[in-house]
């Protein structure tokens, strides 16, 4: 992978373009990581609100380990949002080029644990379910505040609700009847934007064919190589603080 479209995916000095791309490959590992999360332990950890609404149930129900699992979820994922803000603004005081880098990079090495420790630790299903749970809604919390904050709240990548919804006003807009003896503005739909999301969408579900087919036949391993193509995109930023750190001042 090319070092210049590494630094520009992943370094302080964004794009429109970059932005995009970078949210579209992180769709990817998200659909990736929902579906071979969901063969692993049963359930989908890339959005809060099944596990909310997992929460209202079982408080109903009476069935408090449910209760205590769906909180643990939402916690763990409103934590690594919480990691990523704080990962970007201490590199941001510090004007380091892996303002953004650093939290995918610590991405990336959560996800290689759970790819490595996965096939050890499923044989205790009582420890390893709630572990993975905990661990992958982090990982999409900490995903999800990354590509926020890099498009400025523009691009989400962990779920899908929200695209589709925008989606489906752009369609609204493109299927406007405008007339043309009216003196009102015309209702345009913003190509663009319906694009990206389109793209979106799609990545996030070839993700996660890509990640149910992978998990299927190789296993916790299929997630390695996602979180090599992450790391291979931050290290370059950090490489980057590296040599500024070392580099003679004479």
């Amino acid at each position: 992978m090319p070092i210049a479209f590494a630094r520009q995916l992943t370094g302080p000095e964004r794009s429109q373009r970059a932005d995009r791309h970078l949210g579209l490959l992180l769709a990817t590992v998200a659909g990736a990581l929902n579906a071979g999360g969901f063969l692993a332990v049963r359930q989908y950890t890339s959005h809060v609100t099944g596990a909310v609404s997992s929460m209202a149930d079982n408080v109903v129900l009476g069935d408090w380990a449910l209760v205590v699992d769906a909180v643990a979820g939402v916690v763990s994922f409103l934590m690594g949002a919480m990691t990523c803000a704080l990962l970007v603004n201490w590199a941001r005081r510090r004007q380091l080029h892996s303002e953004y880098a650093t939290a995918l990079l610590l991405e990336a090495v959560l996800i290689l644990v759970f790819g490595l420790m996965g096939a050890q630790l499923a044989h205790n299903e009582a420890l390893f379910v709630p572990l993975t749970v905990v661990l992958l809604c982090f990982i999409m919390g900490l995903q999800n505040a990354v590509i926020t904050k890099v498009s400025s709240a523009v691009i989400r990548t962990t779920h899908m609700t929200g695209i589709v919804t925008d989606m489906g006003i752009e369609l609204g807009k493109m299927l406007y009847p405008n007339r043309s003896a009216s003196d009102q503005p015309p209702v345009r739909a913003n190509r663009d934007r319906l694009a990206m999301l389109a793209g979106l969408l799609a990545c996030f579900l070839g993700g996660g064919v890509a990640g149910a087919f992978g998990f299927q036949r190789l296993g916790y391993l299929s997630t390695v190589p996602l979180a090599v193509v992450l790391a291979t995109l931050a290290l370059v930023p950090v490489l980057d603080d590296v040599r500024a750190r070392w580099r003679p001042t004479h």
